[in-house]
C-alpha cells in the first residue's frame, strides 16, 4: 500500500481508503455484520488506514461497525464521518436555508452521536454531508467547527460536495476553514479536473475521491442482464435503459484500451483516480474480501500511462443518474 498526504493535515493516509456506505445494511442490500467486519479487518491488515463513514449510513450502523473493527485491530486508522442534513435531503437544495440543514447545535449533537457510535473521544475528520455555496458566509457551521476543534472532539473538517457539482466547493475551500473535500471523481465524471482540483492543490486541501466505479458500472460487471435485490438503491440508479447505456460505454472503453475481460476494467478505473496528483485517497465501497484484495492491489500498480489517460479522457460522460 502506498500513502499520500491528506492536504495540509499532514496525515499520511492510504491512497486506497475504505468507503463504508455499503456496510450500513440499508440501500445496499446483502451485507452482513460478520462479512462487513471481516472486510474491514482485511482492509486494515492490507494497509488501509483511512475509513470514510457517516452518521446517516444505516442510522449509525456503519459507524458502529467501523468503530468495532478499528478497536479490535489496534492499528492506527484515521476515521472520517459526516453530519447528515437535518432535513434529510440529498443533495442540498439551492433554495433551502442552512437553518433547516446545519444549525449550530445540530452539528454539535450529531458529532456527539458519532463519537458514541465510533467509541472514540476524537473524530479525525468530520464532514458536512451536503453543501450549498450560499452558506459559505454563515456563522452556524463556522462556529460549530471552532467549538468542536477547541473542545478536542474533532481534529479536522471537510465537506462532501453534492453529486456532480464539484465547483460548488471552491468558495468554502478559499475560506481556508476546511481541510478536505469529498467529491465524485471517476472515468465518467472528470469535471473536478476543470477547476476544483486546481483550487485544492493551490490551498493544500485533501481530496477524497468517491464513487470511483460509478456505483459499479466501471467494474465491468453491470450489463443488461444484471439484477439487484429488492430495496437496493441501484435499482433506481440503473433504472430504465441505463444498464444498456453503461454496457455500451464500457464496451467502447475496453475496445480503445485493448482490454478483453470485463474484470480488467476495475483496476483501470481505480488507477485513473490515483493518477491525478490532487487526489489524496480513493474510497471505494468494499463489502467482501475479494473486493478488498482487488482494490488494494491497484495501489501497487501505480498511476496509468499518459497514453491511457488520454484515451479515458475521451470517455467522459455528462449525466446524473442520481437525479
Amino acid at each position: 500500500m502506498k500513502y499520500r498526504k491528506l492536504g495540509r493535515t499532514g496525515l499520511e493516509v492510504s491512497e486506497i481508503g475504505y468507503g463504508a456506505w455499503g456496510i450500513s445494511g440499508k440501500q445496499w442490500i446483502g451485507a452482513t455484520d460478520d462479512g462487513s467486519l471481516a472486510a474491514l479487518r482485511k482492509a486494515i491488515e492490507r494497509g488501509v488506514n483511512f475509513i470514510d463513514t457517516a452518521l446517516a449510513y444505516g442510522d449509525g450502523k456503519s459507524e458502529e461497525l467501523v468503530g468495532k473493527a478499528v478497536a479490535e485491530t489496534g492499528e492506527k486508522v484515521y476515521v472520517a464521518t459526516k453530519v447528515p442534513p437535518m432535513n434529510r435531503v440529498w443533495p442540498a437544495r439551492p433554495d433551502v436555508s442552512i437553518d433547516d440543514v446545519f444549525p449550530y447545535q445540530y452539528i454539535i449533537d450529531s458529532t456527539e452521536t458519532s463519537l458514541r457510535n465510533l467509541g472514540v473521544e476524537t473524530i479525525d475528520l468530520q464532514q458536512l454531508h451536503v453543501w450549498n455555496p450560499a452558506w459559505v458566509d454563515r456563522e452556524e457551521w463556522r462556529r460549530a467547527f471552532e467549538t468542536l476543534k477547541t473542545s478536542g472532539k474533532v481534529r479536522y473538517f471537510g465537506v462532501s460536495i453534492n453529486d456532480h457539482q464539484p465547483d460548488t466547493g471552491i468558495g468554502i475551500i478559499e475560506t481556508r476553514l476546511i481541510d478536505t473535500v469529498q467529491v465524485i471523481y471517476n472515468v465518467f465524471d472528470q469535471t473536478p479536473e476543470n477547476a476544483l482540483f486546481h483550487s485544492c492543490m493551490t490551498n493544500n486541501i485533501g481530496v477524497l475521491a468517491r464513487v470511483p466505479f460509478d456505483e459499479g458500472s466501471l467494474t465491468g460487471r453491470i450489463n443488461q442482464a444484471t439484477t439487484f435485490p429488492e430495496g437496493d438503491f441501484r435499482n433506481h440508479y440503473f433504472r430504465d435503459d441505463r444498464k444498456k447505456q453503461v454496457e455500451e460505454r464500457l464496451v467502447a472503453i475496453m475496445k480503445d484500451l485493448g482490454l478483453s475481460e470485463p474484470g480488467d476494467m476495475a483496476p483501470v478505473a481505480m488507477r485513473f483516480c490515483l493518477s491525478h496528483p490532487a487526489v489524496s485517497t480513493v474510497i471505494p465501497g468494499m463489502r467482501s474480501l475479494s473486493s478488498v484484495e482487488s482494490n488494494v492491489e491497484a495501489s501497487a500498480l501505480g498511476p496509468l500511462t499518459e497514453a491511457a489517460l488520454q484515451i479515458l479522457r475521451r470517455h467522459a460522460w455528462d449525466r446524473n443518474f442520481y437525479a
